[in-house]
């Protein structure tokens, strides 16, 4: 039976559609038929940071309204044979969701694949309801900075009040926490919290740590998930938060701030 996962987050700008892209990339390459959903409606970045933007003919409205079938508008991932991509449609409004709509593609989808990775848009308009309505598990992404937390908490609130698994009395969304952007020197510094803070605030299990890298920003400027940038530490924690993900008992790394040798010290680097 398919797992459906939504990658949310409060706030714009934390990382949702780089997380997405890494961690749908990174369970196909554990082997599993994956399908990573843009909800982005009017936007649509996803596509971008997969590089497969050139080839995009249908969307995900163009499937919701008949206008397309969904075998006509996914779009395999040219590097991993287990991922395929949704696109959100650039030209739509968010209204073109519906609660109907995105089950009909979702239960089409769980006939295909193991995993159904719906990448939110930043908030709690409607497309951001309709990307973790049906989700069986969430990942919060989080930056460590009060707003972001505290709209991620909104978040929270949302998913056990609204979500489909809320309104129909099944077991909860299982939730995880992914922090993203995360500077050990700055959080000495006093200048971010830690992570026992973002802990305390929104009490869901730590699923990773992702550390500020330019890995990331190169990653996206080249339409490769960063997951797939092997000698990156942020490559190296989404694959590490894809294994705890799975069950696997990895510990957090890059939580330190790297000390600097005295020949560093001297000469600068």
């Amino acid at each position: 039976m398919a797992k459906i996962i939504v990658i949310t987050s409060g706030k714009g700008g934390v990382g949702k559609t780089t997380s997405s892209a890494a961690i749908s990339m990174g369970l196909a390459l554990r082997g599993h038929r994956t399908v990573v959903i843009d909800f982005d409606i009017g936007l649509r970045n996803l596509d971008i940071i997969m590089n497969c933007e050139r080839r995009v003919v249908f969307d995900f409205v163009n499937v919701i309204q008949k206008e397309a079938s969904l075998n006509q508008a996914l779009i395999k991932d040219k590097r991993c044979e287990n991922l395929y991509i949704l696109p959100a449609s650039q030209t739509r409004d968010k209204d073109a969701l519906t609660k109907e709509g995105v089950k009909t593609v979702l239960d089409d989808l769980a006939e295909q694949f193991e995993y159904i990775v719906c990448d939110s848009p930043a908030g709690i308009e409607q497309g951001a309801q309709m990307a973790l309505y049906y989700a069986d598990e969430a990942i919060v992404v989080t930056n460590p900075e009060v707003s972001s937390v505290r709209d991620s908490d909104r978040i929270l609130g949302i998913l056990h009040s609204k979500s489909h698994r809320a309104e129909t009395g099944q077991p909860p969304v299982r939730e995880h926490l992914l922090i993203t952007r995360y500077d050990p020197a700055r959080v000495e510094r006093g200048d971010m919290l830690n992570i026992s803070d973002i802990e305390e605030i929104l009490a869901i299990p730590l699923l990773g740590v992702i550390p500020e890298s330019q890995a990331v920003l190169n990653a996206s400027n080249k339409g490769i998930p960063v997951v797939l940038d092997e000698k990156s530490d942020a490559g190296q924690a989404y694959m590490d938060a894809v294994a705890r993900f799975m069950g696997e008992d990895k510990p957090h790394r890059f939580l330190e701030a790297q000390r600097k040798g005295f020949l560093q010290r001297v000469f600068g680097g």
